[in-house]
């Protein structure tokens, strides 16, 4: 009886990842050999949802959703992570690139306003490839590269192109959180270069018809407030605004949900208050932020989280 577990396609191989250094943690393993890298994964292309999800920023989930591909594995890891069971490398589904390419033109056809691409860097390859034949065959609408933003620039160069909007994170202005949280003590100076290079490669915002109409080009920069560190918070934002001023998009982001693996971290135990919020979004007001995204209602709900199933994989 066929063994339905394992791919039914040829093994894909990838020279990058021969010696990975496709991020900074720069593993050096050989992920064709079966070599795990920080990121948990080997070269297997591995992806836990694919569906249209409407929890992004207006502009990018508009009326019908944007087409989001949840890849497993990450290589940050934040100790709160919100889509846990998924950066830790053990849930999801090996495909093909071929596949991936199918699962683009599919989200498109559901009639997603982008294609979704979360937590990419440890697939670049396998990605790029997917993307190459998936616009041959009709893809048309943005791509959107969706990460914790510590990224190689060198890296997101192999994607120049390909690419439509960047949706990176701004986590950290300290080095004594980005490593008590995410094990990165270079995350600022890591994460600020690779956003950097992608407002090189997007340019301007760009809408269809407005900023209520889904995007078509740009980048838009997350700061997710953690309990406790709006000091750090207003740093990052000052930092977003006297560097790239009206050509980047800001969300902040108030949405951190204490899940359970933070139960044993008293610091991050808890929600955010919405006088911490306010505070934060008073400052990004002060400081002259325009472009910008904020969050009100009821955000810091596990029911935000997507199940992690395998759906449109």
């Amino acid at each position: 009886m066929e063994n339905t577990s394992q791919p039914i396609y040829e093994k894909e191989t990838w020279p990058e990842l021969t010696d990975c250094v496709l991020c900074p943690r720069e593993c050096h393993v050989n992920r064709n050999a079966g070599e795990i890298g920080y990121c948990g994964q080997t070269a297997a292309l591995t992806a836990a949802r694919a569906a249209l999800h409407f929890w992004e920023e207006p502009c990018l989930s508009g009326t019908n959703g944007s087409g989001a591909v949840f890849f497993s594995g990450c290589n940050l890891r934040c100790v709160y992570c919100q889509n846990h069971d998924i950066a830790q490398g053990q849930t999801g589904r090996e495909i093909s690139t071929h596949r991936l390419s199918e699962i683009f033109l599919e989200l498109q056809e559901k009639g997603a306003h982008n294609v979704n691409l979360v937590t990419p860097a440890h697939f670049v390859p396998q990605i790029i490839t997917a993307l190459e034949t998936a616009k041959k065959q009709g893809l048309s609408i943005p791509v959107i590269y969706n990460t914790s933003a510590y990224e190689k620039v060198e890296t997101l160069r192999m994607l120049e192109g390909l690419v439509d909007i960047y949706l990176p994170d701004l986590k950290y202005h300290d080095a004594s959180l980005s490593e008590s949280y995410s094990h990165a003590s270079d995350y600022f100076e890591t994460a600020t270069a690779a956003i950097t290079e992608m407002v090189r490669q997007a340019g301007v915002p760009l809408f269809t018809d407005g900023e209520d109409s889904p995007m078509q080009r740009g980048v838009i920069v997350r700061h997710l407030l953690l309990p406790g560190c709006g000091r750090d918070s207003r740093r990052i934002l000052r930092y977003l605004h006297d560097t790239f001023k009206s050509s980047i998009y800001i969300s902040i982001m108030n949405q951190y949900t204490p899940l359970s693996q933070v139960s044993g971290i008293p610091a991050l135990n808890r929600q955010v208050s919405d006088e911490e919020y306010e505070r934060i979004v008073d400052y990004a007001i002060r400081i002259g932020i325009e472009n910008g995204f904020i969050q009100e209602g009821e955000t810091a709900s596990e029911s935000f989280v997507p199940p992690f199933d395998c759906e449109g994989v």
